[in-house]
């Protein structure tokens, strides 16, 4: 590898690059990173971290609202978005100065700019320098989506949302994944006037219909607008800076903004990917194999630009997955069934295996198991909002097949929950479990 200025030369400084460098650098590899925009990447400076960040701070709002019924009296009570933005975006900052830190004790040398990929074993910086390396790996991640409609540039993306010079006192929200509805949850909870625009009349399609259902209903009870079926045909700037978006009916709706979270798509745009005789998916994504090597023998890839499951942890393990394998002789592949997710809404909805209308397609004959409750910490509250559990079960073998649930603190359950089902466990080993009680996680013994 002499030969060559890197023994490893990566594209993209984000979690599953990071990672990736990091475990090469561990193994003795020679590596550097290319980051055009800032080392973290989403997840850690654009998506979920800060996300999560202010889905905490617009709680607050939900537990002052009835904070007498807990014997607290709180005059004066205001909320400054500039205060939370700020604080969020500090310590954004600092998590990206600890990113940099592990790659610098690893003696990872880092270029803050863009790379594109030259030949199967060269890139070029956009300051022209020309770098080799025995390998190359693209962790360049997704980027937002942006439909193509009259006025677009009037609107933002799940980017630009942290930055927002004040808060809007009215928002759209087009789309229905989880990005839209974790950032329609946040501004309803801190005040603004939130619509929802959905092209059809499904939301949170990967997640358990019923479970969705609840989460809907919920929402709309806490004020949200949904628009089913719908669709923005432009959006005009007033002379007031406030926008007027046509939905192809009769009036149009006025609003601060319009934030777009219609999904992310592989960033692969002018990576040079031709010069190395790879070509893309229709969707733009990377193709790989099953040790995230591409068509070409010394190019590799993880993450979200291979498009197969765009999570933050799937991506760390298909980067250290990665440098195992090439790196530290020890080939490794990663198990892709039953990865858990979350959806932060208000209340947050998790999710792990067969959804009931999956495993009823895939085995026929399945149980359903459900607890429906009102969680103890809702009845200070004046909103009536039940949780939901449920477990779906091989009619044969008893096998859990999915877990899914809506209510507070769902993805911190979930985790647990999850092992419980990767570990090929029965329903009756709940059963046999004692309960722990009063909490909501009981419930997960208790199903009937």
């Amino acid at each position: 590898m002499a030969d060559y200025d890197f023994d490893l030369f990566t594209i993209g400084a984000g979690s599953g690059g990071v990672r990736a460098s990091r475990i090469a650098a561990a193994h003795g590899a020679r590596v550097a990173v290319a980051e055009e925009h800032r080392v973290g990447g989403t997840c850690v400076i654009r998506g979920c971290v800060p996300k999560k960040m202010l889905v905490y701070g617009s709680m607050f709002a939900e537990e002052l609202s009835h904070a007498d019924t807990l014997g607290w009296t709180i005059e004066g009570k205001s909320f400054d978005w500039a205060t939370l933005r700020d604080f969020v975006n500090s310590d954004v900052d600092r998590l990206e100065g600890l990113y940099g830190k592990t790659l610098a004790s690893h003696e990872v040398t880092v270029f803050a700019e863009r790379a594109t990929i030259t030949g199967p074993h060269s890139v070029r910086l956009a300051s022209g320098k020309e770098v080799t390396a025995k390998y190359i790996l693209i962790a360049t991640g997704a980027w937002p989506a942006m439909p193509d409609f009259p006025g677009v540039e009037h609107c933002i993306s799940s980017n630009e949302v942290f930055h927002l010079g004040q808060q809007p006192k009215c928002l759209m929200v087009v789309g229905g994944g989880y990005i839209a509805m974790e950032f329609a949850g946040i501004f309803n909870a801190l005040g603004s006037e939130v619509t929802v625009v959905n092209r059809t009349d499904r939301i949170l399609r990967s997640y358990d219909e019923q479970i969705v259902d609840r989460m809907l209903h919920i929402a709309m009870g806490r004020g949200i607008d949904f628009r089913m079926h719908s669709q923005i045909k432009r959006v005009d700037k007033g002379d007031d800076g406030r926008l007027l978006v046509d939905l192809g009916e009769t009036n149009t709706v006025k609003v601060d903004q319009v934030l777009i979270a219609t999904g992310r798509n592989p960033k692969t745009d002018g990576l040079g990917l031709e010069n190395a005789g790879i070509e893309l998916a229709a969707n733009g994504s990377i193709p790989v194999d099953e040790y995230n090597r591409t068509s070409c023998d010394s190019i590799y890839a993880v993450g979200d630009v291979t498009d197969r499951v765009q999570l933050t942890p799937v991506a760390i393990r298909e980067g250290h997955a990665f440098a195992d394998t090439v790196f530290g002789n020890n080939p490794r592949t990663i198990d892709y069934s039953a990865i858990p997710s979350a959806v932060f809404s208000q209340p947050p909805l998790a999710g792990v295996g067969m959804t009931e209308s999956k495993a009823r397609q895939t085995y026929g004959d399945v149980k359903v198991y459900t607890s429906d409750f009102r969680p103890m910490k809702n009845i200070f509250s004046p909103h009536a909002e039940r949780g939901l559990y449920k477990m779906i079960v091989d009619q044969t073998s008893e096998k859990i097949l999915g877990i899914h649930m809506i209510g507070p603190e769902s993805p911190e359950i979930m985790q647990v929950a999850a092992v419980a089902l990767k570990a090929g466990l029965t329903k009756q080993a709940f059963d046999d479990t004692v309960a722990l009680h009063p909490s909501m996680a009981e419930e997960l013994v208790l199903l009937k």
